[in-house]
């Protein structure tokens, strides 16, 4: 069954995930927060794996000589689009893999390049975030004058 059309990083089980809101006197990136955001991290994964174990079936399945050469030339391009699908999805694993790797190290939820908090609600928005605002909407100027 091909998958429902999606954002690139959406997470079809966060809606399903209330907002995390800190204790008044909670530091930012506790035990408490980071597991938090490990959990949600974690079914993210999951989904994606269980996503490509179905495409991997439905590929299998649909597998079958199709003597039309439309119907084949169809079938090739719609699997073709699928495993685009995987290959983001694949990418997207390695990065929510990076993020779970900086829970365990502790620096989850800071800036790779200035080192500052990247904040609770970018983080809610876009758990595999690795950069705050400031440094992301520098990095995306940067890119706009090399035309990259």
């Amino acid at each position: 069954m091909p998958r429902t059309k999606k954002a690139p990083m959406e997470f079809s089980g966060i809606e399903e995930v209330p907002p995390y809101v800190p204790k008044k006197s909670e530091k930012y990136m506790s035990k408490r927060m980071a597991e938090y955001f490990k959990n949600i991290l974690l079914a993210w994964k999951k989904e994606l794996i269980e996503e490509n174990d179905r495409t991997v079936e439905h590929m299998q399945d649909e597998a079958t000589n199709i003597p039309d050469p439309n119907d084949r030339a169809t079938r090739e391009t719609e699997f073709s689009f699928e495993l685009r699908e995987r290959d983001r999805d694949r990418k997207l694993r390695d990065k929510i893999d990076l993020c779970l790797q900086k829970i365990d190290e502790g620096t989850y939820g800071y800036c790779d390049t200035c080192g500052e908090e990247i904040g609770l609600p970018r983080l809610q928005a876009r758990p595999t975030a690795v950069l705050c605002v400031d440094c992301k909407n520098l990095e995306e100027i940067v890119e706009k004058q090399r035309g990259t």
